[in-house]
């Protein structure tokens, strides 16, 4: 049986590019230098040392943007489908890394979890010493109708990214990486399907307050309302029946450092179950916690 596919990335729509990278800054994260996608959108990414990494999504040219939709670029027509059922600011997709696009994207059709069309493209990426190199991507989309405001994909790199990185995967938080990614729903057991085709994992397993899974290098949880409410005092309307990605965990060596940091930028967070809890912002897109390594 083939490994589980590891964690990539998480997409963040946001209102504009500038207030995310201010809003993560306060937070103690190291932010890349703006990257402009071919099809409109652009990001301005936060590496962890352990490979995975933030994508803050803005619209850096709608005309490009909605030419890309228009031409049936799923990429751009779920984002914008996002943004205007959920707002500017959010969590909309999982990325998971894998070798094989093409692979994967045979598998979801198989299963009828396709997203739409597979995507190729190309950006430039600025270093920290300003060098600049090219990065390309063939992305295969998962999707279910019954969860209009999430999907996932699976990414594979074409032309991969320098991996010595150390300089932006250094964090005055004291973040290391992504320890776990919360969705929710108030039918937790009925996306596990779709969490386990897109990350390749052998089962999910059910849990108190919902389901979870380990893709690789994180664990996946789907949490009822009242899991959400318990775990981080987070409200969603039991009447939404579909998934939305809710919060983000990472891990820390010592959240002392992490509330000494939010503290000295005026940050507002609670605590929680050993964790550092801070609601999402402008800018921000989900909750962040924060917990220390085990």
């Amino acid at each position: 049986m083939s490994e589980p596919h590891p964690l990539d990335h998480v997409v963040l729509p946001v209102v504009n590019i500038e207030m995310a990278r201010e809003r993560l800054g306060k937070l103690g994260f190291t932010v890349a230098a703006d990257a402009l996608h071919p099809f409109g959108t652009a990001n301005a990414c936060v590496f962890f040392a352990d490979k995975t990494y933030l994508e803050p999504l803005g619209i850096a040219s709608i005309e490009a943007y909605e030419a890309a939709i228009a031409d049936g670029n799923v990429f751009a027509a779920r984002d914008r489908a996002f943004r205007f059922r959920c707002g500017d600011d959010g969590l909309s997709a999982i990325v998971f890394g894998t070798p094989d696009a093409d692979r994967d994207h045979a598998r979801f059709m198989s299963d009828g979890m396709s997203g739409g069309d597979m995507l190729q493209f190309a950006r430039s990426m600025r270093m920290p010493d300003g060098s600049e190199v090219t990065a390309a991507f063939r992305l295969a989309f998962a999707a279910d109708l019954r969860a209009p405001d999430f999907f996932l994909f699976a990414c594979q790199r074409v032309n991969p990214l320098p991996s010595d990185r150390k300089a932006l995967e250094t964090h005055a938080n004291g973040v290391s990486g992504i320890a776990s990614i919360v969705l929710s729903s108030s039918d937790p057991k009925a996306f596990a399907p779709l969490l386990q085709l897109a990350s390749d994992a052998a089962a999910s397993r059910q849990e108190a307050f919902g389901v979870s899974l380990d893709a690789g290098n994180v664990r996946i949880n789907i949490l009822s309302p009242d899991g959400l409410d318990a775990y981080y005092d987070l409200s969603q309307p039991t009447a939404d029946r579909g998934l939305r990605g809710s919060a983000i965990v990472f891990a820390v060596a010592d959240l002392a450092v992490t509330e000494a940091h939010l503290a000295a930028n005026g940050i507002t967070y609670t605590r929680k179950n050993n964790r550092i809890l801070v609601k999402a912002a402008p800018g921000q897109g989900a909750l962040f916690a924060f917990e220390e390594k085990r």
